[in-house]
């Protein structure tokens, strides 16, 4: 596997309303979790500083103008010229626009850069964990991480952090002028703030369930719905739609319920807190009056703190709001930090050798393997296999075949004994370049959403086109790519699906030849094809494997038949070994095998 040309630095790897709604997932360690996200955004912080600057000159802004709008009033009341003022309060208006206009211009870049980065570095971990990883984890669920996760992150850097932090030095500025303003008058104010704070936890606290919820059951609808439309074919074959419809139904009405019940919890706090602000809005507003009467303040100072306490409450739900957005980024972070923290594929020894020639010769020493502890798929292997050897694989389902092969290619590591290439355990070369020493043709067939030509030029970097349809002709896969609308240039979607598997599987039988390795390896290169095709696929076999070490599972013992060597695995152990001819003659499993497939007929 290609090394990463990003990796995480060392030691990590770890709105407004309109993001009411949006399912809240509590992190398990906010504080340790954005120490990482910090220290991993180094080098792509570029203008925090002035945004940092513009958000206090904003804060500045919406604090001066009730102060300036009190002066005006002020002055009104004693007869005095406020055209000075009122140009005061415009130059106050348009730098406020100005501040927050330039503020969310700078932070929507920061964002962006970050998460760009972010992204990045996660996809390369991606690429550089163990197969291992993937089979631990379903693969919608790691898109999820690279997608949603990715999202919040990014609206809560873009959005949520400017929003913050114009609140906090907004609050901070309103309360500090409304107590030099009137001590007594802000005291008054407090009490509705902590009103608003009290309930505002006691909301939250109850919308939090209910989203964890609601998150829960999105996903489970979600899988449903990706297991509906990715085997459409086998609801249909068994005349399972109403079924489907049924547990779509029963899944989608419990994701409605409990979405409507955290809406209706959510949408209990606005309405709350407006009440709230306009009794304290009366409170400041009848103690004003009767500090007025005694002439301890004055008409300007009064119109001041009334707009003041308009602005003083209503950011503190924002923040409740923000906050739980923010948790949720938080907890996005965490499940991104848990993929940069796997262990990636196990690196080359500081000693590692490089392959170059290898003629082919294999040596399994007391093999042993098991994809979780203590349940072993494969159990004291040992075969000798010489160079040029074409191996046969075969088995019953379960046997641990495919394993065997994927051990061979350090896709996993043995977990106990050896396994010698040319005298040398695999471990002590250079993983990418004993990679490149085989051709694999898998069981499964991966293409992609590029054209055939390039689908097939997968299997060597910088392939011409003539070595692209030689390969194919080889194949026998240069005839239905020549039918296709635009021929080797046709893209293909949706990983080949307008090709039948047979099909796919000769392309990737193509992008093995195009590697011209001295190793092949063919898991079940057969299974999908016509039996026209399977005589072509079997003289291309006999060509391409001629001279050169091959492993071939089969299902169909009579495409191994010419095999130098046929090792026949049962419950992880080699059970049988030999050519054809001494296998059939020891009248064992084999043989069994052989004739139940072939109808009792030798061959």
């Amino acid at each position: 596997m290609p090394k990463s040309v990003l990796t995480p630095p060392p030691g990590l790897g770890g709105g407004r309303s309109m993001q009411r709604g949006r399912p809240v997932v509590k992190p398990r360690d906010l504080h340790g979790t954005l120490r990482r996200l910090w220290a991993l955004t180094r080098g792509h912080r570029t203008g925090l500083g002035w945004i940092l600057a513009l958000s206090g000159l904003a804060s500045a802004s919406a604090i001066l103008s009730p102060l300036v709008i009190g002066r005006a009033v002020t002055a009104l009341d004693g007869g005095h010229p406020v055209g000075a003022l009122l140009a005061l309060l415009l130059g106050v208006y348009l730098c406020d626009w100005l501040a927050r206009f330039l503020q969310q211009f700078l932070m929507a870049g920061l964002g962006q850069r970050v998460i760009h980065f972010l992204r990045t570095v996660l996809f390369s971990a991606m690429e550089n964990l163990p197969l291992a990883s993937f089979d631990r984890r379903r693969h919608g669920e790691l898109m999820s991480r690279l997608t949603n996760d990715v999202d919040n992150i990014s609206t809560t850097i873009s959005n949520s952090l400017t929003q913050m932090l114009t609140y906090f030095f907004t609050i901070t500025g309103i309360f500090i002028i409304m107590l030099r303003l009137s001590p007594v008058l802000a005291a008054v104010s407090l009490a509705g703030v902590g009103l608003v704070a009290l309930l505002t936890r006691a909301v939250t606290r109850r919308t939090r369930k209910l989203y964890a919820r609601q998150q829960q059951l999105l996903g489970r609808l979600n899988g449903q719905i990706e297991e509906s439309i990715s085997g459409e074919s086998v609801v249909k074959a068994f005349c399972r739609e109403e079924e489907m419809i049924r547990q779509f139904e029963e899944n989608n009405r419990a994701l409605c319920e409990t979405a409507t019940r955290a809406l209706i919890w959510s949408g209990y706090l606005m309405p709350i807190t407006n009440v709230i602000n306009n009794l304290s809005f009366v409170a400041v507003s009848v103690a004003s009056g009767l500090l007025a009467v005694q002439g301890a303040i004055t008409v300007g100072t009064i119109s001041s703190f009334l707009l003041y306490i308009r602005q003083f409450t209503r950011p503190f739900v924002e923040i409740a709001n923000i906050f739980n957005n923010f948790q949720t980024a938080v907890a996005g972070a965490e499940r991104i930090f848990e993929i940069l923290d796997e262990p990636p594929e196990p690196p080359d020894a500081p000693d590692a050798q490089p392959l170059r020639s290898p003629r082919g010769e294999f040596e399994l020493r007391h093999v042993e393997f098991g994809y979780e502890p203590g349940r072993l798929i494969l159990r004291d292997v040992s075969l000798k296999i010489p160079a040029g050897t074409r191996v046969a694989i075969v088995g019953p389902t379960g046997a641990g075949k495919t394993t065997l092969v994927n051990l061979l290619t350090r896709l996993y590591d043995v977990s106990g004994g050896q396994i010698l290439l040319d005298g040398r355990d695999l471990r002590s070369y250079r993983l990418e370049e004993l990679r490149r020493a085989f051709g694999v043709v898998l069981q499964d067939t991966a293409l992609f959403a590029e054209s055939a030509g390039d689908n097939i030029a997968y299997g060597r970097v910088g392939a011409s086109r003539a070595e692209v349809e030689e390969a194919a002709r080889i194949a026998g896969a240069d005839g239905f790519i020549r039918r296709l609308p635009r021929g080797y240039d046709t893209v293909l979607t949706q990983g080949g699906l307008e090709l039948s598997q047979g099909e796919r599987q000769l392309l990737t039988i193509a992008r093995a030849v195009l590697t011209n390795a001295p190793i092949l390896i063919l898991d079940e290169a057969t299974s999908s094809v016509d039996t026209v095709t399977e005589e072509k696929v079997q003289r291309f076999l006999l060509t391409a494997t001629e001279g050169r070490t091959s492993f071939l599972i089969a299902h169909r013992l009579s495409t191994i038949r010419n095999s130098d060597l046929i090792v026949l695995l049962r419950d992880g152990r080699i059970a049988e070994k030999g050519t054809h001819r001494e296998l059939m003659a020891q009248n064992g499993l084999y043989a069994a095998m052989y004739h139940a497939q072939s109808g009792g007929g030798e061959a």
